[in-house]
């Protein structure tokens, strides 16, 4: 009797076969975000040791996170149009692995410039990661798949993020800022080897990049949009510098937190998951400018409740500060790419991004020379006053709904 169909054409096969490629891309994207941003992050828990074995200030400490996050600034656009020629994959692949090294390396540099200089490649590497991986979900999965995908990896760099810097201050008392690096590295490494065996190859085939300068020009072109993008450089550096020097502030009289325990500050970062959630079912209902308003007034509370000396006061804000924060930028990120629409989403994506992290990197480091001067109040006005100009600049003259309303009526 002739067979009428394979194991491969029968539904149920093949239903358990994209079931079980799923949870390899989950597992996967899950994977790079936790190794990248391990990488990244882990040398936040250590400043204050590195500060003091380096014989360096801590602005100056501050730099090995400045280094990495600009480095990343540097990373984006020449990994899009790498990822759009040689396959997005491909690319994440050496992303992870040469970010992974890199991280590695950190921890044995001789002298702070040399680490300086390592935690810059690091940051170009690693900068493969998050601008291919929508890409790379977008061309493997469809519809809600991607989606939870999508997800997936934001919840893996935000585990990384908070990760890293836990791993390392708990291991620096007994293994010193170097050796604590190095444990979050190899903690990087063997994740990244769970991204490497599981993530599946798309059947998308590369593409050549001919028009992205045209429509990089077009997503350079728009108020609308530069009113995103700097609103990522603006929030992103106050954010990045109360992070910074948090741990100079509680390591020091009158609170005197032991390294290991000043580390478990970073905990609030989860906060971010709860809120960046939450911005899904907030924009459709208040838009853009009311949401992200949300997120400017929490965070200038969240400042003002750090100021108050006593460390429940300063866990608290923390936890405000950090969950208004990922609101107005979740906020942010949605809004850029209904405003650029398909044409040049993917590059107003990217110059969101490359904002992103210089204002990590560049203003992150310029507003802990506050703190260095005159101490967290000094921060504290200054960072207050970042957050009065962005609200300002962002939602001033535009429409209190987002999206397509807002998008037509700009038309800058």
């Amino acid at each position: 009797m002739a067979r009428t169909g394979s194991a491969k054409d029968d539904p149920a096969t093949s239903s358990r076969q994209e079931g079980r490629r799923y949870r390899r891309i989950l597992f996967a994207l899950i994977a790079a975000g936790v190794a990248t941003f391990t990488e990244l992050y882990a040398i936040q828990g250590v400043l204050t040791q590195l500060a003091e074995e380096l014989q360096v200030s801590p602005s100056e400490a501050s730099l090995a996170i400045s280094f990495a996050t600009t480095g990343v600034a540097l990373g984006v656009l020449p990994w899009a149009w790498a990822g759009d020629r040689f396959g997005r994959l491909r690319c994440m692949q050496f992303a992870v692995s040469a970010a992974v090294v890199f991280g590695l390396l950190a921890a044995v540099m001789p002298s702070f410039e040399a680490l300086l200089a390592v935690r810059l490649l690091g940051g170009v590497a690693l900068a493969g990661v998050p601008v291919l991986a929508v890409a790379y979900i977008r061309e493997t999965l469809k519809g809600s798949m991607a989606a939870a995908a999508a997800a997936a990896y934001i919840a893996g760099t935000t585990v990384g993020g908070a990760g890293g810097r836990v791993i390392s201050g708990a291991l620096s008392p007994e293994l010193g800022w170097r050796g604590a690096v190095l444990g979050a590295g190899v903690a990087s490494l063997a994740v990244a080897v769970v991204f490497l065996a599981l993530a599946p190859r798309s059947a998308v085939r590369p593409r050549g990049g001919g028009s992205q300068w045209a429509r990089l020009r077009s997503a350079t072109s728009r108020l609308a949009l530069w009113r995103l993008y700097v609103q990522g450089l603006l929030l992103t550096g106050s954010f990045v510098a109360v992070y910074n020097f948090l741990g100079f502030r509680v390591e020091a009289p009158p609170y005197s937190v032991p390294p290991s325990l000043a580390a478990l500050l970073f905990l609030s970062y989860f906060a971010g998951t709860v809120t960046s959630r939450m911005t899904g079912s907030w924009l459709p209902r208040l838009g853009y400018t009311r949401t992200v308003l949300v997120g400017f007034f929490g965070m200038a509370v969240g400042l003002g409740v750090m100021l108050i000396e006593n460390l429940m006061a300063v866990i608290l804000g923390l936890v405000v500060f950090t969950a208004s924060f990922f609101l107005a930028h979740a906020a942010a990120v949605a809004t850029v790419g209904e405003v650029a629409g398909a044409q040049y989403q993917s590059q107003a994506s990217a110059m969101y991004t490359i904002m992103f992290y210089l204002g990590s990197g560049v203003l992150g480091w310029l507003l802990g020379l506050f703190f260095e001067q005159s101490g967290w109040p000094a921060l504290t006005l200054a960072i207050g006053i970042v957050l009065v100009v962005c609200a300002a600049f962002c939602t001033i003259g535009r429409p209190r709904r987002s999206g397509q309303r807002y998008s037509v009526r700009d038309g800058a």
